[in-house]
């Protein structure tokens, strides 16, 4: 059965988990994290391209696990920015992850995030339902926590003409928080920017893909098992291949 929450819990206020396809008695679940923007205390708009652009997304991860019991839901921000140490992105995605715990109970759970989506998916990916994360073209700071990270399988992909957030801090990220305990790997994306729409068919495939592959539904690709593998072992660096 398909069911979708309303846009807030009974008795007003906030709700951050949304759900656009929620089977009976899920056994795993995905949450899809659009951008936005550094500061910007204002809600999104009703006409939201950040979390348009993240539609095709949610299709190719719904293709990608049909005939699995799998729930499938987006955050919904209380604000547009980030703001600072407020980090309001990632306070929404562990609200969304509380109210999927309290409903699913503790399921596996990848988080699917792009840009300001991407930083909140690996902010909040300590929460214990979270065993991996694709973070999209994802805003990395140099001063971002990755500790919290251990354990997790973190897949990142970025383009190589993004002229927003800057690949070689997804570098310097992916190899700060493999050396903490994460097992990290990734895509470089040629020709496409940070909106995704060079390549868009790319961009989804893959994402479905490693989706289904960090929830067991299928094999990982074969670059990334192995060089998620040599990392388990220790052996390994961080393997960023073209896409």
């Amino acid at each position: 059965m398909d069911r979708r929450t309303a846009g807030s819990p009974a008795g007003g206020g906030h709700r951050a988990l949304e759900w656009r396809s929620r089977p009976e008695s899920p056994s795993a679940a995905v949450l899809v994290l659009h951008g936005g923007q550094e500061n910007g205390e204002r809600p999104p708009g009703p006409v939201n391209l950040p979390g348009l652009r993240m539609r095709g997304f949610v299709r190719a991860v719904q293709r990608g696990t049909s005939g699995a019991e799998v729930a499938i839901g987006t955050v919904r921000y209380r604000c547009r920015g980030w703001n600072g140490d407020r980090a309001d992105a990632a306070r929404d995605t562990l609200a969304a992850l509380a109210d999927l715990a309290e409903e699913l109970g503790p399921v596996p759970t990848v988080l699917v995030g792009h840009s300001m989506g991407g930083r909140a998916a690996l902010r909040a990916a300590g929460h214990p339902c979270v065993t991996g994360v694709v973070a999209l073209a994802p805003w990395c700071p140099r001063e971002e926590p990755y500790e919290h990270l251990a354990g997790r399988r973190v897949l990142m992909l970025h383009g190589d003409r993004d002229r927003v957030t800057d690949p070689a801090d997804t570098d310097l990220f992916a190899a700060r928080a493999r050396s903490g305990g994460a097992l990290v790997a990734g895509y470089r994306v040629a020709g496409s920017g940070h909106a995704l729409l060079r390549r868009a068919g790319d961009w989804h495939r893959t994402t479905a893909v490693l989706t289904a592959g960090l929830l067991g539904l299928r094999g990982l690709p074969v670059e990334v098992a192995a060089a998620l593998e040599l990392q388990a072992q220790q052996e390994g660096g961080l393997a960023l291949p073209l896409l």
